[in-house]
């Protein structure tokens, strides 16, 4: 079995290391097990020997680390005893074990060569912009977002994100405004590129970026060039511009909606698109939107917000194979649910079978709502005939 660069034979005692996680620009991850309890743990240990300013952005990242404190940032934690020693001088930094694999290895599975599920995307959408966000109100900028840097883990059954390696990230405390940085270049936002100081926005293009990759399976401007080329024929775009691509003629094309197919329903695109009209703003002033002075926070926040809290019930109708949606008002009665799906599929109320997802009636005198499990409602229409519906209903 490999070991990690670094770490003497021997010294992990009841720790074994099983698997290398992933290298970055000088550390590499491994997982370690250990061998009588039912604890696993991923070590950052060095690679390369550190010049001193790597060396203190080392140090400077387990410093972070150690004091944040949220679900979707990456918890750091205790070095076990029997490794707890310095590698040339230099600590070693224990985290949480991430089971999931990392975003990139989901977008590259086939089945999402057109972009993620809506209702992953959303949850991406709510667990990454929660990690910002927190990241942001404790003055911490992450600089290094992308899809190789969110994590998976299942908690309960359910996928959440995580955000991980803040190597790159830059504490603010001494100012609102940085000019140092050596990141990834496809997320990375435009005034980085130029030299130019920057705030906490350049984090709202890459998210921006990122979640536009998982709506549509690749990234929005012109995606098979590199940033160096292509940010030379996007720089003037349009404020509203959220896609661009090159046509056979070598023009480009710009666009300020989302490119087609994408697995988002007609009632979320508009506001996913002023959304990513927010995040992808060229000019890093207007980027994210004006503060809201009610709300202390970014448009860009705020509209986050309203499309996470919509209501959305998508029925698919087996007799037409057409997918309809509904906004989901609270407290609607499951007769008007009822009726609203009679008027789009002429299948009357009285020839309808509601069921839960675990194949439960649905109680008439309760809200349409009562069959959501974790923001999933399972519901199947049947006519006189027997030939109806099955509908797979997701709540953003």
């Amino acid at each position: 079995m490999e070991r990690p660069p670094g770490l003497r034979p021997g010294a992990g005692g009841p720790w074994e290391m099983r698997e290398r996680l992933g290298t970055g620009g000088f550390g590499n991850v491994c997982l370690y097990q250990h061998r009588e309890l039912d604890l696993k743990i991923a070590i950052k240990s060095c690679r390369l020997e550190l010049s001193t300013k790597n060396r203190e952005r080392w140090c400077h990242e387990i410093q972070i680390m150690k004091k944040l404190n949220h679900a979707n940032v990456v918890k750091a934690c205790d070095v076990p005893e029997e490794l707890n020693f310095l590698i040339n001088d230099v600590p070693l930094l224990a985290m949480e074990y991430c089971s999931g694999g990392d975003l990139r290895k989901l977008l590259n599975k086939p089945e999402n060569c057109c972009g993620l599920k809506e209702s992953q995307i959303l949850s991406l959408l709510s667990d990454i912009g929660s990690g910002i966000r927190y990241l942001h109100e404790n003055k911490i900028i992450h600089r290094d977002l992308k899809p190789e840097n969110i994590v998976l883990q299942d908690v309960g059954g359910k996928i959440m994100h995580k955000i991980i390696d803040l190597g790159y990230a830059k504490d603010v405390d001494q100012g609102s405004l940085c000019t140092s940085f050596v990141g990834t270049l496809q997320y990375l936002a435009p005034e980085l590129f130029e030299n130019k100081p920057y705030t906490a926005t350049v984090d709202y293009w890459s998210f921006g970026t990122m979640v536009f990759e998982c709506i549509a399976g690749y990234r929005p401007f012109l995606h098979h060039l590199q940033p160096f080329t292509w940010h030379e024929k996007i720089k003037k775009k349009d404020p509203k511009c959220i896609f661009a691509c090159e046509e056979m003629t070598g023009e480009v094309r710009f666009s300020s909606h989302l490119p087609q197919p994408n697995s988002l329903c007609s009632l979320i695109v508009e506001p996913m698109e002023h959304w990513l009209q927010l995040m992808l703003n060229w000019d890093p002033q207007q980027r994210g939107g004006p503060v809201d002075l009610t709300l202390k926070q970014p448009r860009c926040f705020v509209l986050m917000d309203h499309i996470l809290n919509l209501k959305i019930v998508h029925i698919l109708n087996m007799t037409s194979a057409k997918i309809i949606s509904f906004l989901l008002p609270p407290d609607e009665s499951l007769h008007s649910l009822q009726s609203r799906i009679e008027r789009e599929t002429g299948i009357n109320t009285g020839s309808q079978e509601l069921l839960s997802e675990t194949g439960i009636s649905l109680d008439p005198r309760k809200p349409a709502s009562q069959c959501v499990l974790d923001g999933v409602l399972l519901c199947r229409t049947h006519t006189s005939q027997g030939v109806g519906s099955y509908a797979l209903t997701s709540l953003g």
